[in-house]
């Protein structure tokens, strides 16, 4: 928060009638076990009320509000040889995003802690969790009903929680890619910032707040002309990295994506199809590169990794790793669906960010991404892609070329099944002589398509469409599900 956000957050507190639940003033130094108590008791009872923060404020007069100064410095005091802020965050559980800003108004220092509201679970201090009743400090096991309806709480849509608040209008339209947000609407650019500021507003991108403003998450993800502007994103920027080989032994290029999903996403897929190997292919008349991967195979596969990551999964944020072999494309988070049901269902953990992407045509529309990525797989004549899933996030693999005999058993039951899948939601049910065209299978050697398909079959993926019929040369095949 810059020096004029402070100040305003600081007058918009002092004009409160008295200290709350989620608000507490102290003239000078607290004991530091007494500290950490309201920083829990702030926690837990911003929870129960539905605010965003709870504020504990050093140099302000508790009964007047009047604004002394205070000689307390939590930034810089310690507790033996360790700092105060660290021997308080240490002792909270679960440990939860205080913020400390030490600061002057009109000469008078201020030390300001932001404490967020939990999130189904109450915060304790040293084991013991505290919430505050009118402006009273108690334990929360002394309130059972209080604590009942934290560990019940629902969770709030990502997209709508905030990303920085306590903003101007400026620092909206600086910290913003408004120009962009526009663009991708394709209306034309307002002539003043209110009219800026509306559009912002109605879509959900900014709220207005006691302060003036405050960007929402959706606004910064999508638009954000630095997600490091933003403290809980700063770490959710798109990656690539580019490796020499099969292994991560040797990285030749490592990007971040500073920009905002949305007006970042071309130059995202700029670079990473210039980091792609591509064959010169020669026409009729002239010569012009084919890529090794279909780029709307690549494009689907970075959307929905982005679409679809539980940005409640900390420590990391969309991957995209390419290798001379594969790419592998990396969310964090498990998905919502089976990954055999990828082709044909589709359910998205973050459905305003998701509406938002198809709008501004950066994904296909809802249920159709993964289908069409298989199509241009195929197309292509490339190995059938892979979905995984590790304990902490999903992963989508592409293959470079690789002819039928170097296949293994998996890469070719792979096949089948999503060639199957695909068959299925084209209205067009899998037979041999398809399969054939999938793997370039010569007609005379047709036999080698049904053992893939055998092999499909006891693996239970797929299924025979008509049990009854009695001609097998014009048998055709279900998925599993169907």
């Amino acid at each position: 928060m810059t020096a004029e956000n402070l100040e305003r957050l600081l007058e918009r507190l002092v004009r409160e009638p008295r200290e709350s639940e989620v608000l507490e003033f102290k003239s000078n130094y607290l004991e530091p076990h007494e500290i950490g108590k309201r920083l829990s008791a702030l926690a837990n009872s911003a929870a129960l009320l539905g605010k965003e923060h709870g504020y504990l404020v050093f140099g302000v007069e508790d009964s007047t509000h009047a604004i002394q100064g205070t000689t307390f410095t939590p930034k810089t005091d310690k507790i033996g040889t360790d700092e105060l802020e660290r021997w308080l965050l240490q002792r909270l559980n679960p440990r939860i995003d205080v913020r400390i800003h030490e600061f002057d108004y009109k000469g008078k220092h201020i030390a300001l802690f932001i404490v967020p509201a939990t999130f189904r679970q109450p915060v304790s201090f040293e084991t013991e969790a505290y919430i505050r009743v009118g402006s009273i400090t108690t334990k929360l096991r002394e309130h059972p009903e209080k604590e009942r309806t934290i560990w019940q709480q629902t969770s709030a849509p990502f997209e709508h929680e905030i990303a920085l608040a306590d903003c101007s209008a400026a620092d909206v339209v600086r910290l913003l890619d408004c120009q962009a947000i526009f663009e991708m609407f394709k209306l034309p650019f307002p002539q003043t910032q209110d009219g800026v500021l509306e559009k912002l507003l109605h879509e959900g991108f900014v709220r207005r707040s006691n302060t003036g403003f405050a960007i929402t998450n959706l606004g910064a993800v999508l638009f954000a002309k630095k997600l490091r502007d933003f403290e809980t994103l700063r770490f959710r920027t798109a990656r690539v990295i580019t490796y020499k080989g099969n292994s991560k032994l040797d990285t030749v290029r490592d990007y971040d994506l500073e920009k905002g999903y949305a007006n970042g996403f071309q130059e995202l897929m700029l670079y990473i199809n210039a980091q792609l190997p591509a064959n010169e292919e020669i026409g009729k008349a002239f010569r012009r590169e084919m890529r090794m991967y279909p780029e709307i195979a690549i494009r689907e596969l970075v959307a929905n990794a982005i679409i679809h990551q539980d940005f409640r999964e900390s420590g990391s944020s969309p991957r995209v790793e390419i290798y001379a072999d594969r790419i592998e494309i990396t969310n964090p988070g498990l998905p919502l669906i089976e990954t055999d049901r990828f082709i044909d269902e589709d359910k998205a953990r973050n459905e305003v960010l998701a509406d938002l992407m198809r709008k501004f045509d950066i994904c296909e529309k809802k249920g159709s991404g993964v289908d069409k990525t298989i199509a241009a797989i195929e197309l292509f004549q490339l190995p059938a892609p892979s979905f995984l899933i590790t304990p902490h996030h999903t992963k989508s693999i592409l293959y470079a070329p690789m002819v039928l005999n170097v296949m293994d058993k998996n890469d070719k039951i792979r096949a089948c099944y999503q060639h199957c899948c695909l068959r299925y939601v084209l209205r067009e049910p899998m037979n041999n002589q398809s399969l054939r065209q999938r793997f370039q299978i010569e007609e005379h050697n047709y036999s080698t398509a049904s053992r893939i398909i055998k092999d499909t079959m006891q693996a239970e993926l797929i299924k025979v469409k008509d049990e009854e019929s009695k001609s097998r040369k014009f048998v055709t095949y279900l998925p599993f599900w169907a």
